[in-house]
């Protein structure tokens, strides 16, 4: 039984983008939206802490060419439960939880009972938990996400929050944490093996910091010399500059796997050149074409391979959050009030940040 009963669909305050019906361009407002009361086995979650994403920058500019306005961003939220409808089984009112990506999938394809939601295979694929369908036959429109002061979800798309870990340190590890927990597991790698981490941002620095618990050799790989200090830092052992010609030619096959977290186009081709025979690439977080078309003898040559990956799945978010916990990882937060959210998006546009903003939403009543 539900241990709080709302039965009001409520006007939810928030931050939006394109909430007044022009086109990109304008900055994010408050703005209000309904939300529907919890029903079956959804969860209503007070928002305490939500992470500014790189996404959340190309979308709100309608860069992919994807976005539905009005558009309420976030999806790496930590909050609490402030009800349960009728059905939840597995959380209660004041548990302290997490939510990524998704809030809800088909539920009935191959992906989906694999537990793969993120790479569910219906109509309209996973729903996402903003800028998506509500329902996932596509029937309603859009989802609105963290930058808000609740949030409903099926209890299925709810993460636990691993007891005592910092809630805003928390909130990346939902988006980019998982994004890059996954690539590496599926290297299934031996320790030592020597791990190439390109892009050292917010997924970058958490790429870092979690190759190395699982035991790589890890060297960062970064267009940026005023990186290297903070690389060493994080755990890598080698740094390569990859405008310096000579970093690349010395480091030349010398790695077993990239993982590359670099958001905006890029030329794959002088990564390649890094793997040692047979070795793979995963390019997360570019979600459009490489600056340069790639000559496929820069795979076949060595018998290299190409991944992509983007979203984490569920289980892989849950693991991401008690592989975390256990071995004391945080990500590097700047922590800042919804009203410097606009400021925020400019300064993640230049990259100005180390490594992460996380908006505290107890700010959002002053707004």
């Amino acid at each position: 039984m539900a241990e709080t009963e709302i039965t009001d669909t409520t006007r939810i305050p928030a931050v939006g983008y394109g909430t007044d019906g022009k086109t990109p361009g304008n900055r994010l407002t408050r703005t209000q939206f309904e939300r529907d009361a919890p029903k079956g086995n959804e969860v209503l979650i007070d928002v305490l802490f939500c992470g500014v994403c790189h996404s959340d920058v190309h979308l709100l500019a309608d860069e992919w060419k994807l976005t539905l306005y009005p558009c309420v961003p976030g999806h790496e939220i930590v909050g609490r439960v402030k009800a349960i409808a009728a059905d939840v089984s597995k959380f209660k009112v004041g548990d302290v939880v997490g939510v990524g990506c998704m809030i809800d999938s088909c539920r009935s394809c191959e992906p989906c009972l694999e537990g793969e939601a993120n790479h569910c295979s219906g109509p309209h694929g996973p729903t996402l938990t903003y800028n998506g369908y509500l329902y996932p036959n596509g029937s309603t429109h859009n989802t609105f996400g963290g930058y808000a002061s609740n949030i409903v979800v099926r209890e299925d798309f709810v993460l636990r929050i691993p007891e005592g870990m910092d809630l805003a340190a928390a909130a990346p590890l939902l988006c980019p944490g998982v994004a890059v927990y996954g690539p590496l597991k599926r290297f299934n790698f031996k320790p030592g093996a020597k791990i190439g981490i390109a892009g050292i941002g917010g997924p970058g620095h958490i790429a870092i910091m979690i190759a190395k618990a699982m035991g790589a050799e890890v060297t960062a790989i970064t267009t940026h010399e005023s990186k290297r200090e903070a690389a060493l830092k994080l755990g890598a052992t080698n740094v390569i500059v990859s405008t310096n010609p000579e970093d690349m030619k010395e480091h030349a096959k010398s790695l077993d796997h990239i993982l590359a977290t670099i958001p905006n186009a890029y030329d794959v081709a002088p990564y390649l050149g890094l793997l040692k025979r047979k070795a793979t690439m995963t390019a997360m977080a570019l979600l459009g074409p490489y600056s340069e078309p790639l000559n496929n003898l820069s795979l076949a040559a060595q018998g290299l391979s190409l991944a992509g990956s983007m979203i984490g799945s569920l289980p892989d978010s849950q693991e991401v959050l008690d592989f975390c916990a256990e071995h004391g990882i945080l990500p590097q937060v700047e922590v800042i009030k919804i009203q410097d959210v606009n400021e925020a998006i400019e300064r993640l546009r230049k990259a100005d940040v180390r490594f992460r903003f996380v908006i505290d939403l107890s700010s959002l009543q002053n707004c």
